[in-house]
């Protein structure tokens, strides 16, 4: 696993953490889990899915009563990532703070790491 002694690998916002702990008491599901996958225009996309259990690989990061999964293939792209949750007249939705990404498309859904970073998954 990536990280640093003492160091969670994301953090939340308090209304991040707010967000997700309302979704796991309403559908009883154990956290969620974050990840990322090839797609979209700028090459990844993030992925976030509910979980009943972690996996004994998964980084699992709580904070204020909310749970986090990190995938294990996702852990290197995510470290460092604050994730918001923002709510708008427009949208509502959770926002990833990542200093890994170096460039995301227009529409804010699809991001792009830094060439070094992506060889070594």
């Amino acid at each position: 696993m990536f990280g640093i002694p003492g160091k969670q690998a994301v953090t939340m916002t308090p209304k991040a953490a707010e967000q997700i702990t309302r979704l796991m008491k309403s559908g009883g599901h154990a956290g969620l889990r974050i990840g990322v996958k090839k797609g979209g225009c700028a090459g990844m996309e993030y992925t976030m899915d509910y979980v009943d259990e972690a996996d004994p690989h998964d980084e699992v990061v709580e904070q204020d009563g909310a749970r986090v999964m990190i995938a294990p293939m996702a852990q290197m792209f995510l470290f460092g990532t604050e994730i918001d949750y923002e709510v708008s007249l427009l949208e509502s939705g959770f926002k990833f703070k990542n200093p890994n990404v170096v460039d995301a498309c227009g529409c804010g859904e699809s991001i792009k790491f830094d060439e070094t970073l992506a060889q070594q998954s």
